[in-house]
């Protein structure tokens, strides 16, 4: 994919990939700016329950209006004639930085409490409203260059009153190492 040029966005290169999603660094050419795309992976887009986790992950980020949460900008399809598929992406804000994985080894005590003072106040932002991230582990923070940290990956999100289930029946989601036990 890096090189396509996907509905006006221009794909540079990947930035990683996860259960839910490939993440492409991308230029925006109608706004002149960096922008990152996650795409569901196609072998998933043929369920239309995966297609609503990841339209929802969109939507419950995007009600978030935070400095540290990563902005959504939009979220589209492409329709890539060449191969008859179809693309769902999500349009976010491109986040130059390390991930708080990526970090672990290095980060002093007192950037330790910074960063993790930014993202409590990132999801006390989300629970005001209403929305549970479900998923917290370091490769869902991003740190800019500049230190602000950001919540990324809303994938599992779960909003109050949300009647829908995203999780089936006898199964789990989330990174094993950071669920909680129960």
């Amino acid at each position: 994919m890096v090189g396509a040029a996907i509905n006006h966005y221009k794909i540079l290169e990947k930035l990683g990939e996860g259960g839910m999603g490939i993440v492409y660094r991308a230029h925006d050419n109608k706004l002149d700016r960096a922008v990152a795309l996650k795409f569901l992976p196609h072998q998933l887009t043929v369920t239309n329950e995966d297609k609503q986790r990841f339209v929802r992950e969109a939507k419950s980020a995007a009600t978030l209006n935070h400095p540290n949460v990563c902005t959504i900008y939009d979220i589209q399809e492409y329709k890539d004639a060449e191969n008859d598929r179809e693309y769902l992406f999500i349009v976010m804000e491109y986040v130059e930085g390390h991930s708080l994985h990526d970090k672990m080894n290095t980060i002093t005590f007192k950037q330790a409490i910074e960063f993790g003072t930014q993202i409590a106040d990132g999801l006390a932002a989300a629970h005001e409203h209403g929305i549970v991230h479900r998923d917290i582990n370091p490769e869902n923070i991003m740190i800019r260059k500049d230190g602000r940290v950001l919540i990324m990956d809303f994938g599992l999100a779960k909003a109050r009153g949300s009647i829908t289930k995203i999780t089936k029946e006898g199964s789990t989601v989330g990174t094993a190492g950071y669920m909680s036990p129960e």
